[in-house]
């Protein structure tokens, strides 16, 4: 491969439990499939159960080709997937799956935060939220939370991805403007909302590491690149846009949803990361995240605010790991 990025082709333990949310399309398929062909068990969270079988049966196909083909190190049985239904567009939603997975008694090592959305016209959930912050951002921090006990557990060595974007340096932080009150559906900014909310992923890696920084579980953000995928059916409305990504894709700077998803899979697996922390990773390499990213006012006000979004989700237990730091 040269000097293109590339994921360690290790043989993984079938005891390494590995949640990918968003498994069963795009980056997210592909992290998910890869994981499991090393041998981990892998958790397809997403809101179709028909969706995540047929990427099952797809992803089982592809491992019989990849055995044809001699790639090194693959798990020599079966591919350990499974489907757990999770729509982060309802907090309900989000909190039944993540009480389902603790009450299976699995442990937890890594947790891939890939699912999105991208430049979705204005719309707010069920609970409230503009629909980008809650699913790009809001859900996944009821996850994390919620799930920070049971990884804490599970071993020396866990990891959270957090799947960002470049995008999040051509946007800024303004707390008043998260939901997005201010605007209608004809001058509702969705990309830069879709920017936002990338850059809350990045600036919720460095308050969750300040918060845990002496345990085992470590936090990580990516830039995936700019990926022919799915991605685009939330903007395919939008001629402008859907534009931009065709003529990307014409002269090659939209890479394969493979490509996109090496960066994810190195974050989640690669034994020269253990123990690293704020790293934002841009083609398996450290990169600079924005200056707004980094700024811990900014940081602290997302997380507070974020924590009282989930009003009635978060109970006071689950917030004791962070009660030294915070």
């Amino acid at each position: 491969m040269g000097g293109s990025p590339s994921f360690p082709r290790e043989t993984l333990s079938s005891d390494k439990i590995v949640i990918v949310t968003g498994g069963n399309t795009g980056i997210g398929y592909e992290t998910a499939k890869w994981i499991a062909m090393l041998g981990a068990h892998v958790i397809i969270a997403c809101r179709s159960k028909d969706r995540a079988m047929h990427a099952t049966t797809k992803m089982k196909a592809d491992f019989e080709d990849e055995k044809k083909k001699g790639t090194p190190n693959l798990t020599t049985g079966e591919l350990s997937l499974e489907f757990m239904e999770l729509d982060l567009s309802s907090l309900n939603s989000t909190e039944k799956f993540i009480e389902e997975f603790k009450a299976s008694g699995k442990l937890l090592h890594v947790l891939i935060c890939n699912a999105g959305l991208g430049m979705h016209p204005l719309a707010y959930t069920e609970d409230g939220n503009e629909m980008m912050f809650q699913v790009n951002y809001l859900g996944h921090f009821l996850i994390i939370v919620k799930l920070l006990p049971v990884m804490l557990r599970s071993g020396s060595d866990c990891r959270i991805v957090l799947v960002s974007s470049i995008a999040h340096k051509w946007t800024s932080f303004d707390l008043d403007k998260i939901q997005a009150k201010q605007y209608n559906e004809a001058n509702f900014d969705r990309a830069d909302y879709y920017y936002k909310s990338k850059l809350y992923q990045v600036m919720q890696m460095y308050c969750l590491n300040r918060r845990i920084d002496q345990s085992n579980v470590t936090v990580n953000s990516l830039h995936p690149g700019v990926v022919d995928s799915e991605f685009t059916r939330s903007f395919r409305d939008d001629c402008s846009w859907t534009w931009r990504y065709k003529c990307a894709k014409c002269i090659g700077l939209a890479i394969t949803p493979y490509k996109g998803a090496i960066t994810s899979i190195d974050a989640a697996i690669n034994r020269k990361h253990v123990g690293l922390r704020d790293i934002y990773f841009d083609k398996c390499t450290p990169a600079n995240s924005s200056s707004e990213a980094r700024n811990v006012e900014n940081q602290e006000q997302l997380w507070w605010y974020s924590l009282n979004c989930l009003q009635g989700h978060l109970k006071e237990e689950d917030l004791q790991i962070f009660s030294t730091k915070s």
